[in-house]
């Protein structure tokens, strides 16, 4: 089989939807006829948002990972990881002088981002593998954009090699870019990597079609060497998951849920079904940022919420089983309609009814509406939330909900080859 290199920080034991994408991957990938090889980074050496030591168990076991150790640029951040720029918590507001410093630092001292300090060690060691190896595709994913500097760097030095740049999300007009205050000379800078990776990669991927027409619109010529490969979800997470009907009607968002996802559309609609003496259920199972525990807590009566710290994802995925509905909520901003997350397809997968807050003309609004979900709201529309919500309360079951079929990890891993068999 042709052996691909695929580059990326976010590895087991770290968490989240790019662990799992490219751990989902390199286990189907076999079966298209490819071989993948995994370098990523030391655990010791490395910063990541989340923990989940139970993804360890799903690396396959003929899978071959190298590992490398880092410069650690975060260490000024370990005391409070709440400061670190990573699962949507860089949105949030700056407590003190000192928090604006340091997002300063980050924004223009370390482009495009401080994982960066991984980079000449994973770069020495893609080398060797690649001629130890005679590999000749190689694949890196971002966030963080660092990364799609080193297969930058690897281009210039292997003409003859092969090279896929995925792009889970954007670059610099990331929604919380300018949260970072970064000046004029570090935004030409980061532009400038940008633009050297998308216009030298061989092939470009993206999870969405919005995100696809962004880098198309930003740089003429790359829309035909683009391709999108979305996020899914594995049949056989579901394994062994047995639904179950909660003794109230709960209504579940799992995941991270910082300061920039608006809440008060869904307050204002629940708090009228409070009126109306319904029984419910509000639970969040993940990180919830401060402020928004204050704005749900003070907002509905007590014993009505639940917060759930950080789980792992098959108790993530048994949560979703045992809920009577699952929230999706789209951070509100000017990119709002490009962001498909990861946790959508495990929601659809689920075959739970999804209340969907944001734009209407969104991706994943399109993704939804595939499926049978047709409960896309905008984020303030409380009268319409809260109907819907009372409508399944009262005909649970009525909603026609197809599975994904073709969201499924495998069917995207045939995308996937598909793309590699091209080049």
């Amino acid at each position: 089989m042709p052996k691909v290199l695929i580059i990326t920080y976010y590895w087991p034991p770290g968490s989240g939807a790019g662990v799992q994408r490219w751990l989902k991957f390199s286990k189907y990938l076999p079966d298209y006829g490819w071989e993948p090889l995994i370098l990523t980074i030391d655990p010791a050496y490395a910063t990541y948002p989340a923990i989940d030591h139970t993804l360890d168990k799903e690396v396959p076991s003929p899978l071959t990972v190298w590992k490398t150790r880092a410069t650690d640029y975060f260490r000024i951040y370990r005391r409070d990881k709440s400061r670190i720029p990573s699962s949507g918590f860089a949105t949030n507001p700056d407590k003190e002088f000192l928090d604006r410093i340091i997002r300063f630092t980050r924004g223009n001292f370390f482009i495009p981002d401080p994982r960066k300090g991984w980079n000449k060690y994973a770069y020495r060691k893609a080398c060797e593998l690649i001629q130890e190896h005679r590999i000749s595709y190689i694949i890196t994913t971002s966030p963080p954009h660092s990364t799609q500097l080193i297969g930058l760097r690897l281009r210039n030095k292997y003409q003859d090699i092969r090279w896929v740049a995925d792009l889970r999300d954007p670059w610099t007009d990331i929604y919380y870019y300018h949260n970072f205050y970064p000046t004029k000379c570090a935004k030409r800078i980061d532009a400038k990597y940008e633009k050297e990776v998308l216009e030298n990669a061989d092939k470009l991927i993206t999870v969405g079609k919005s995100l696809k027409e962004l880098f198309s619109r930003k740089y003429p010529g790359i829309e035909q060497k683009t391709g999108i490969v979305p996020n899914g979800y594995d049949e056989e997470d579901f394994a062994g998951i047995t639904e179950s009907k909660p003794d109230i009607f709960t209504l579940s968002y799992i995941g991270t849920l910082s300061d920039s996802y608006p809440l008060n559309g869904l307050l204002a609609a629940l708090s009228e079904l409070e009126k109306k003496e319904a029984a419910f259920r509000l639970r969040f199972a993940g990180f919830v940022s401060e402020n928004q525990r204050v704005l749900v807590s003070s907002a509905l009566g007590h014993g009505k919420v639940e917060f759930i710290d950080y789980t792992d994802h098959r108790s993530a995925i048994g949560y979703m089983a045992a809920s009577s509905m699952l929230i999706l909520i789209i951070p509100k901003h000017s990119s709002s309609r490009s962001i498909v997350t990861g946790k959508l397809f495990e929601y659809m997968a689920s075959l739970k009814p999804i209340l969907c807050l944001g734009p209407a003309d969104g991706d994943a609004a399109e993704i939804l509406l595939e499926s049978g979900h047709k409960s896309v709201f905008k984020w303030d529309d409380h009268t319409g939330i809260s109907d819907f919500i009372g409508r399944v309360m009262e005909h649970p079951g009525e909603l026609a909900i197809k599975k994904p079929l073709s969201y499924s990890r495998k069917a995207l891993t045939g995308r996937l080859s598909e793309i590699l068999s091209s080049l």
